[in-house]
């Protein structure tokens, strides 16, 4: 049990959860806004911009104690390899969104040869985990295709939409442990609810969209799009009776690998033309 859940009980999390929200954000009228990227319709209490800010401040909060203890950006060679390739795929990402340029865009390596997972937050705030990079064995392709889910993620303005549903409904989340093992109660208000939102599952729709969106930049970016059923496949069999945390958050239904290697034969052209010319890159922290 968390240091949130110790302290309110489950039946008051929900409202818990609301007033600590509530009081960090000017919440908008219920209304739903379409999403430049997907074309969908979203449920938007909070604003992109209002995530992004909330997401900057629960990111640098979430990410304290592995900086303490030494485990950020630990491995310069690993580093390197998940900047290069995150450089390529953003750059994918800024021609979807061209206002996200000025993203101020970062991903972290965090030490943790046991944890099986990644994350993005709004605004382009992200992190991986050394374990789902060793743990599985990722190629570049297969890296590039976790970087690009997670980008197309924040592109979709998933953490906003989250953090939205989660007003509105007013979902129990304080049995979920934070990223890093880092306590929520040291965060408050908006920044709270962009750090749980971190903890909160995509929907199946949201999901389906970081795939198509993700293998769309990764393959963009000159990286095989075939690498997204693979990755899955070692996911899949990684798991092995087990739930990592990587699936908590990304639900992976049956027909997952089929979907991605339907995907990956509609993407194959922009990957075949991207590796006969020069990939450019955008700057990320």
């Amino acid at each position: 049990m968390n240091a949130l859940s110790r302290l309110f009980p489950r039946r008051w999390a929900a409202l818990a959860l609301t007033l600590l929200i509530g009081a960090g954000l000017a919440v908008a009228l219920p209304g739903c806004t379409t999403n430049p990227v997907t074309g969908r319709s979203q449920l938007m209490l909070v604003s992109e911009n209002q995530a992004i800010d909330a997401s900057r401040t629960a990111y640098v909060e979430m990410l304290a104690p592995a900086r303490e203890e030494g485990r950020v950006d630990a491995d310069p060679e690993m580093t390197a390899r998940v900047q290069r390739i995150t450089e390529r795929v953003v750059a994918q990402a800024v021609k979807y969104r061209p206002e996200t340029a000025d993203w101020e865009w970062e991903i972290r390596v965090i030490e943790a040869p046991d944890t099986v997972n990644a994350f993005a937050m709004a605004g382009g705030k992200m992190a991986i985990y050394s374990g789902i990079i060793e743990q599985l064995e990722l190629t570049d392709d297969e890296l590039a295709q976790i970087i690009g889910h997670e980008i197309a993620h924040a592109l979709s303005a998933h953490t906003a939409e989250k953090m939205s549903v989660a007003l509105a409904s007013n979902l129990a989340v304080a049995g979920y442990a934070m990223t890093g093992d880092r306590s929520p109660v040291a965060l408050t208000g908006a920044a709270l609810g962009a750090a749980l939102a971190v903890q909160l599952p995509h929907s199946r729709r949201m999901e389906a969209e970081a795939d198509r969106i993700g293998i769309e930049l990764a393959a963009r970016a000159g990286y095989d799009p075939d690498a997204a059923a693979s990755l899955w496949r070692k996911m899949a069999e990684q798991a092995n009776g087990r739930h990592p945390v990587f699936l908590s958050t990304h639900p992976a239904p049956e027909s997952r690998q089929r979907d991605l290697t339907r995907m990956a034969d509609e993407f194959r052209p922009l990957y075949e033309q991207a590796r006969g010319s020069s990939v450019p890159t955008h700057p990320v922290n």
